[in-house]
């Protein structure tokens, strides 16, 4: 299998181009655009180059992925910690959950299939962002908290191609 890297190219505000194994499409970033000095709850996209960690999917809405990276299950139980107070902050974590957190399972399509990015997470700096994930796009391309969103199309084409050595780089 051949080796690509995944390029987001941000164009303005929260509108951006990925860019991966010979496909090009839209994508939505944060509300905030995107930021070398990302930080917990300002809706910006971090800059950088990142490893894809695992895919998560919802079993009752996708077939279970088939790519080279680790795949998780969401249960209704899944979340992640986005509390920086929190010794579990940027991991996932099993609801109810004595600190604040992202519910993983939701009523929305964002999270049916998702991939988790290599961000503030080796170790993980209170503060300093999480749930950083690379998502299915809404309504249009709505704005994102911080994470990458892309329609289906692209998702399927991405899972088709990433590799173990796949990293994202999320440009201006």
């Amino acid at each position: 299998m051949a080796y690509y890297d995944i390029y987001v190219t941000a164009l303005m505000h929260h509108a951006g181009v990925i860019d991966f194994a010979g496909s090009q499409s839209r994508c939505a970033l944060g509300a905030s655009g995107v930021t070398e000095a990302k930080s917990e709850g300002d809706g910006a996209t971090p800059l950088g180059r990142f490893p894809l960690r695992r895919v998560w999917y919802r079993p009752d809405r996708w077939a279970t992925p088939v790519c080279p990276l680790p795949i998780v299950e969401i249960s209704q139980k899944r979340g992640w910690s986005d509390d920086i107070h929190d010794p579990d902050y940027n991991r996932p974590v099993v609801r109810p959950h004595g600190y604040g957190h992202e519910q993983l399972w939701r009523q929305d399509h964002l999270y049916d299939l998702f991939l988790e990015l290599g961000y503030n997470d080796q170790p993980a700096v209170a503060g300093k962002g999480s749930a950083i994930f690379l998502h299915l796009e809404k309504n249009g391309y709505q704005a994102t908290r911080g994470c990458v969103a892309v329609d289906e199309a692209m998702m399927r084409h991405i899972l088709a191609h990433i590799s173990h050595e796949t990293m994202i780089n999320i440009t201006q």
